[in-house]
């Protein structure tokens, strides 16, 4: 598996909720309950009435929000 793939993986899982700007600079929220990763490296996002299949290997950079 690619890094960022793995990285992307585990985060959501560990958060619940990631945010990711691919490098085209589409800005997306991956949920837990919105996201599979599918054969690698394709993630599939179902944001409202879209579905998105992002190449993890495109994302410029992720973030996550956090309470203070």
């Amino acid at each position: 598996m690619t890094e960022i793939y793995q990285r992307l993986e585990a985060e959501l899982e560990k958060k619940g909720e990631i945010m990711v700007k691919t490098a085209g600079g589409e800005e997306l929220e991956l949920h837990t309950h919105n996201v599979e990763f599918e054969e690698e490296p394709y993630i599939k996002i179902e944001a409202d009435d879209e579905i998105h299949w992002v190449d993890a290997n495109h994302i410029a950079h992720y973030w996550i929000h956090e309470e203070i």
